[in-house]
């Protein structure tokens, strides 16, 4: 009966969330609740969704802070030197133009929020994409490939989604992956450089007399760009398109003199994070409070700057939090240990030994065509207690679940893709055609990575 539950609670939230019939914070609350009732939880449920809340509540405050600190660095205009460099260095060449596509996307995307970076890199570079003629889907490609290879951070979503799934720490999942974020990045700027010679070669040697475009996405584009303050598309005929001021250089949030103080609480942050010598939620707790301290002193400043990206935090936050209750109740009521037990006489002993990477190459094709919440709160938490009769351990679970993120990022299930692509003025079928290839060979690389550093076990 436990199974039979089991894989209707699955099989429920995943249709609704697929669906669009419910949110994914609706359908975590009300699907657990509903099934464990059935499975006789009681009055005992209570126990085991606060249980949840106890164990993710260090991921809840993870992400809270993630996403204050990285929006206050882009609204101080940390990022803003790095745009007007690579709109410097690019000049007329275009294999220049994508590679500086490429840096800023992966740069940007330290954020955790694709929309953040699809609109910078848009308003930014798309003009430039059009004055030179460079074909705007390699903008979408290029900046889709960075965004979903750096969707790994621990601040990013799946993740952190992964660790709260299986009860551990985010940092515990992606810290030995940082090689294979790097060997991810290495191939996307391959790709990039492939395609930007693919560009030059196309264009010939067209010489243009270029004037340089303005952080803000300004410019001379070949007819006048026009600027809006909401979402917009590209003209298919090669005009400027409408693109969304991302970085505009007027802005009041700026502070160009603490410029350098920005750049080295990164930094610090970001090697501190990675030496892993402190739970990366107290990290990130420190840092945005001193970032909120030094760039807004005035308590309405930092109010203000706190409610500019409330949405977001609101957002990941509740996900988080909703989580918990199915993750309680999946635990609580012993559905997983059953789902696990009949999966286990379903699976063939000589397949046990390799789930972690089976794990990696179904999250592939089960990421893009589901969302991150019905894969990591619905099928890795069966995977992972079926691994473990095999004696694979959870978090090696989650490392090899996470590296089907550069392929899930393209899906036309996630909202930031359908964002870029329509920012850029492409159709996603063009995207597809262009991504799909290149992002599974950035995923296998990546599990192929962890595997050779005996981050992901096989056999």
């Amino acid at each position: 009966m436990l199974v039979i539950l089991g894989f209707l609670m699955v099989a429920a939230f995943m249709f609704l969330i697929l669906t669009k019939r419910a949110t994914p914070v609706v359908a975590l609350i009300l699907v657990p609740v509903i099934f464990g009732l059935f499975a006789g939880a009681g009055l005992g449920i209570g126990d085991m969704i606060t249980d949840g809340i106890k164990s993710l509540a260090p991921t809840a405050a993870l992400l809270f802070f993630a996403i204050i600190f990285f929006g206050i660095m882009i609204d101080v205009g940390l990022f803003d030197p790095l745009v007007r460099g690579i709109l410097r260095l690019v000049r007329n060449d275009p294999m220049k133009l994508v590679v500086g596509t490429a840096v800023l996307a992966m740069v940007v995307s330290l954020d955790g929020d694709g929309s953040t970076t699809f609109i910078i890199v848009t308003s930014a570079l798309l003009p430039l994409y059009l004055k030179l003629g460079v074909s705007p889907v390699i903008l979408t490609v290029v900046a889709g490939l960075a965004n979903g290879t750096m969707n790994i951070i621990p601040w990013g979503g799946p993740t952190v989604r992964a660790a709260s799934a299986l009860g551990i720490s985010p940092s515990e999942v992606f810290v030995p992956m940082v090689p294979s974020l790097i060997a991810g990045l290495v191939i996307v700027l391959l790709f990039s450089i492939h395609l930007g010679l693919m560009e030059r070669r196309r264009l010939g040697s067209l010489v243009f007399d270029q004037e340089m475009v303005s952080v803000g996405g300004g410019g001379d584009t070949g007819r006048p760009a026009r600027r809006t303050g909401g979402g917009a598309g590209g003209d298919s005929d090669g005009g400027a398109g409408q693109f969304i001021d991302g970085l505009d250089p007027q802005r009041d949030t700026l502070r160009p003199k603490l410029l350098w103080f920005n750049a080295a609480l990164t930094v610090v942050l970001l090697v501190v994070l990675v030496m892993d010598i402190l739970p990366i939620p107290v990290l990130f707790m420190i840092a945005a409070s001193i970032a909120l301290t030094v760039n807004f002193p005035k308590v309405k400043e930092q109010g203000e700057a706190i409610a500019r990206h409330s949405a977001s935090i609101v957002s990941v936050v509740a996900m988080v939090l909703a989580a918990a209750v199915l993750t309680g109740v999946f635990s609580g009521t012993g559905m997983v240990e059953a789902m696990a037990e009949w999966l286990l006489g379903v699976i063939p002993s000589s397949m046990g030994p390799f789930l972690a990477v089976i794990t990696g190459v179904l999250s592939i094709p089960l990421t893009f065509f589901m969302t991150n919440d019905a894969f990591y709160f619905g099928i890795l938490p069966v995977l992972t207690e079926t691994a473990a009769q095999y004696g694979i351990e959870p978090v090696e679970m989650a490392r090899a679940s996470i590296t089907g993120q550069p392929v899930h990022l393209q899906s036309p299930l996630v909202p930031a893709i359908l964002l870029l692509v329509t920012l850029a003025g492409v159709s996603l079928a063009d995207h597809h055609k262009k991504v799909l290839w290149r992002a599974t060979v950035v995923s296998l690389a990546m599990l192929a990575v962890g595997v050779l550093l005996g981050q992901i076990p096989m056999g």
